[in-house]
């Protein structure tokens, strides 16, 4: 299992935080190349980042402080799971945070199909997303993740997996509360 190492977790860690970054700055420049699909405000959600993705910075020297330090606590994570009776504690932790990571992933690789086809004309029209809209729609595909990765902890009762369902629960909360502040802050009416 990939917790029974401490150089596996910081290391797989690492590598999909990087990946999601630039996946982030690929999609972001397809998306600001085509006219056909527009979100209101800014292409990325995590509001810290948007600046530097609005940009197309390929390195954020925020993103790479949180790259170590987040890297760093995987490492400490992992060191404590080889080590210990907390081994269910660090899978759990560690699962949550490489399943929101490949979760995020498949929604690059979505996201990249997308932009590619509407900028080679294979659709046409053109389409806003209100802020609001988009938050909502981003907090409900990942409770479907929350229930893929629920429905696996219940067949396989791995940690690691819970971890995953948890992860996404979390940032679909933080989505729905993001898409309310925004609708608090505009005078929109709240959608359900």
């Amino acid at each position: 299992m990939i917790t029974d190492t401490h150089w596996l977790p910081p290391l797989l860690w690492a590598a999909l935080y990087i990946s999601d970054y630039c996946f982030t700055i690929t999609c972001a420049r397809l998306y600001q190349a085509q006219t056909t699909l527009v979100f209101e405000g800014s292409y990325e959600i995590t509001p810290i980042f948007q600046r530097d993705v609005n940009a197309l910075r390929r390195i954020s020297p925020r993103f790479v402080v949180i790259l170590i330090a987040s890297t760093a606590y995987v490492w400490w994570l992992a060191r404590l799971g080889a080590s210990s009776e907390m081994h269910d504690v660090v899978a759990l932790a560690i699962g949550a945070l490489v399943l929101i990571q490949l979760t995020v992933h498949l929604r690059h690789l979505r996201n990249w199909f997308m932009f590619r086809t509407l900028l080679r004309g294979g659709i046409t029209g053109h389409i806003e997303y209100p802020r609001a809209v988009m938050l909502r729609s981003s907090a409900f595909e990942l409770l479907a993740f929350v229930g893929l990765y629920g429905c696996l902890f219940a067949v396989t009762r791995d940690v690691f997996v819970l971890g995953g369902a948890i992860a996404c629960a979390v940032l679909a909360a933080s989505h729905y509360r993001l898409a309310r502040q925004h609708e608090s802050s505009t005078g929109l009416a709240t959608v359900a």
